[in-house]
């Protein structure tokens, strides 16, 4: 225990202790993360000195020692701070501002409808039980405002594919909509027509093989119904075992 008179600290006050073993000879220490002029006491050995007339402590960064210290001398510096509401959160606030950054090792619970922040760095899975704002368009046009809860996707072969440049989500939706083939085909309110289309034409312009890995895990056929399939030069496409591709599968490529 420190030798001399203790310090009371309110409960706006808070104190940390950094000690160091002294080199012989040694007057001058850094203390890590500073300190508030005015707000340190030293103590060496345990006992506590006297600003001025046993160190010197003006610069928030460093202290001096009048006296060299000894080799294996413990010195202590117990470092004052005064957290204001500017600076902590407080319990039951109506409203408050914390500046900087905000860990939490736990969980963060909002019990009130609304959240805004500029920006969230999450590791872990963030949920939003009344749903995300989010912007949702097709083909470059909004198709849903204010808050989405889910999305479903309806039919078969929907692939994604995320671009982390422009931080969006293509998705390609195949069987869902108009004649059940092909693309749907919209009304301008947006509604289903009951047509749909199919390009005459299609490239290959990336190598693929079709196997048990993405074509089936049993012998399978692979079809397309665009009538014409182009490889790019320098691609290959190749079938796999047991796999067998049929093109034009509606036979309309005369049409």
């Amino acid at each position: 225990m420190a030798i001399g008179r203790p310090v009371s600290l309110t409960n706006n006050v808070a104190s940390k202790t950094i000690s160091v073993t002294a080199t012989a000879g040694q007057t001058l220490f850094t203390v890590t993360g500073g300190y508030r002029i005015n707000q340190l006491l030293v103590y060496r050995n345990g006992v506590k000195l006297a600003q001025s007339n046993d160190f010197i402590a003006s610069d928030g960064a460093t202290v001096t020692l009048v006296t060299p210290a000894n080799a294996g001398d413990n010195v202590d510096f117990q470092v004052f701070d005064d957290f204001k509401v500017a600076d902590a959160i407080v319990s039951a606030a109506s409203s408050q501002t914390i500046h900087g950054d905000l860990a939490v090792n736990g969980n963060l619970y909002f019990n009130n409808d609304d959240l805004d922040l500029n920006n969230i760095n999450a590791s872990g899975i963030i949920t939003a039980r009344g749903g995300f704002n989010i912007g949702i368009q097709s083909a470059g046009v909004d198709v849903a405002t204010g808050v989405v809860t889910a999305l479903n996707f309806i039919g078969a072969g929907n692939t994604f594919a995320y671009d982390s440049t422009s931080k969006t989500v293509d998705i390609s939706i195949a069987g869902g909509g108009g004649g059940g083939l092909g693309t749907a085909i919209n009304y301008e309110s947006g509604e289903k027509t009951p047509f749909s289309y199919i390009d005459r034409t299609a490239e290959i312009n990336e190598n693929i093989l079709l196997d048990s890995s993405n074509a089936g895990e049993s012998d399978s056929i692979i079809i397309s119904i665009i009538p014409n399939i182009e490889v790019n030069a320098g691609v290959a496409l190749t079938v796999g075992a047991g796999k067998t591709m049929v093109i034009d599968a509606l036979q309309i490529g005369d049409i």
